[in-house]
């Protein structure tokens, strides 16, 4: 994190005065040393961050729980198809991306922690419930509300990390609740190994293993409903003081914090804003290839596993994607201005991994399995590009309008590439899409960072040309001729974009 070198901070005395909730007046005009800062940044990091991760946790391991149940049992006792099992996947996030219009408007009215903590409560009742059918029919339909229960907490997590945080230090916070992907494969893992080991239980040991994921995910939920802040003016851990200072660091930062609005204004900027669009298809590419997480255990059981080697082989792909994600975040640090930079060289991995799994030998046993760890890192590039989200918008209705739009995309890469795994135990068409996919994200990746670069220089032209001109004033007015204190990056000259 970019730290400042005086140990004191003035904020321009221009600044509207910020009125939190309890009619406490927070002045940002009054300076802060760097030992206040960094106390206060300390307690958003052990409050509010091991809620989100233990939240993004339970999300992953609650996804992969298919993976592992179909190891165990649940293709053969539910009577289901190359194709089905495809589906069974492929609905989960058709029922997100159902979900994706009502979180849109929601995130902007409703206060963050009760719509994530109760969709969560939600979420691990549909999980538990997963344990149940007797049929594929039945099966797929409570996938379907899986996923609609899900559908608000990555977008609403893209927004709380911009509330809370720097955009300096997005990259980090991003990374360390996607690495709980990785930590969820390896303790999945481990977990459908204990489970699958008991003899002594009434229930198949896929059951078992959804019950316990709903009833884990449940209390999480209770947790995060109550001690999650609804923003930080309502920021429980912290003292008035420590507020203030939260207050300071954010108005420069150019953060507005959680606002409960809908603006229309902000949501017609967002669908005509071309950095939109390369939000939607970020989500759509660093998705095409996720069903290599799923199928990556059935392609280690299909070639001469059994299914206890089978989860003992697949936990490893979890820690290598944490390894990845944090020499990505690493790369961050050293060049904070270039995470575009950064996300090209980290589509390198699974790009050979996939080309890997295409070209070893069934025969070759450890070369499999090394390159489906390989092509399973995803979620290393997936962290920078949802920081990249996080830093290059503003304004509480456009941003929950983007973080929807890429979770869009996410599901509609996630729906669409399922149904390319069918042709055991290869999944030739499969490999063949992530390579294309990893190939067109590096190109769209390339025109996002050039777009980014014309338009910080186009605003600094701008910025010379009004300071050459005394009397013009660039306030942003509503339709009433009040100043607008919800600005956008568009509206906001003083913004610049990250890349």
């Amino acid at each position: 994190m970019a730290m400042a070198q005086h140990d004191a901070r003035e904020v321009s005395s221009d600044k509207q005065l910020d009125i939190d909730e309890k009619n406490v007046v927070l002045d940002p005009t009054t300076s802060y040393t760097t030992e206040e800062e960094k106390r206060v940044l300390r307690k958003i990091d052990l409050t509010i961050m091991p809620l989100m991760c233990l939240v993004f946790f339970l999300q992953y391991l609650d996804k992969q729980s298919l993976s592992y149940a179909s190891v165990f049992g649940l293709i053969t006792d539910l009577e289901m198809t190359s194709s089905q099992y495809s589906w069974c996947s492929s609905i989960f996030y058709i029922g997100q991306l159902v979900a994706e219009y009502p979180c849109i408007y929601l995130m902007s009215k409703l206060h963050l922690n009760q719509l994530v903590g109760a969709t969560v409560i939600l979420w691990g009742v549909m999980c538990m419930c997963l344990a149940a059918p007797t049929s594929f029919h039945g099966f797929v339909a409570v996938r379907f509300l899986l996923g609609f229960t899900e559908g608000a907490v990555s977008p609403a997590f893209v927004t709380i990390t911009s509330i809370w945080y720097q955009k300096s230090e997005h990259a980090s916070r991003t990374a360390l609740w996607v690495t709980m992907n990785g930590l969820a494969q390896v303790i999945g893992c481990l977990l459908m190994y204990g489970i699958g080991r008991n003899t002594s239980l009434a229930l198949a040991p896929w059951r078992v293993m959804f019950i316990v994921c709903g009833a884990l995910t449940a209390a999480a939920g209770v947790l995060f409903f109550f001690l999650m802040p609804n923003g930080p003016r309502d920021a429980w851990f912290l003292s008035h003081r420590e507020k203030e200072v939260l207050s300071q660091r954010m108005a420069r930062d150019r953060e507005g914090g959680d606002k409960t609005s809908f603006s229309v204004r902000q949501l017609r900027e967002a669908v005509f804003d071309i950095k939109t669009w390369f939000v939607f298809s970020f989500g759509v590419l660093v998705t095409m290839q996720s069903p290599v997480l799923t199928f990556a255990s059935l392609v280690i059981n299909t070639i001469g596993y059994d299914r206890y080697q089978t989860m003992l082989y697949t936990a490893p792909s979890g820690a290598v994607q944490i390894l990845l994600l944090w020499i990505g975040v690493i790369g961050c640090w050293l060049f904070p201005r270039n995470r575009t930079f950064v996300i090209m060289a980290l589509i390198i991995p699974p790009l050979v991994g996939n080309v890997l799994l295409l070209k070893f030998s069934l025969n070759s046993s450890w070369g499999m399995i090394a390159a489906s760890w390989l092509a399973s890192c995803i979620t290393a590039v997936m962290s920078p590009l949802l920081s990249l989200a996080a830093s290059n918008v503003k304004g509480n209705t456009k941003r929950s309008v983007v973080s929807a739009v890429f979770f869009i995309g996410y599901c509609a890469g996630c729906i669409a590439s399922p149904q390319l795994w069918t042709e055991k135990p290869r999944y030739f068409s499969g490999v063949v899409t992530a390579l294309v996919t990893w190939c067109l994200l590096f190109v769209v990746v390339t025109f996002y960072w050039i777009v980014c670069m014309m338009d910080n220089a186009k605003r600094d032209r701008r910025n010379v040309d009004v300071r050459d001109h005394v009397n013009e004033d660039p306030t942003i007015l509503d339709e009433n001729g009040a100043p607008l204190l919800d600005l956008t990056d568009k509206e906001d000259v003083k913004f610049r974009y990250s890349w």
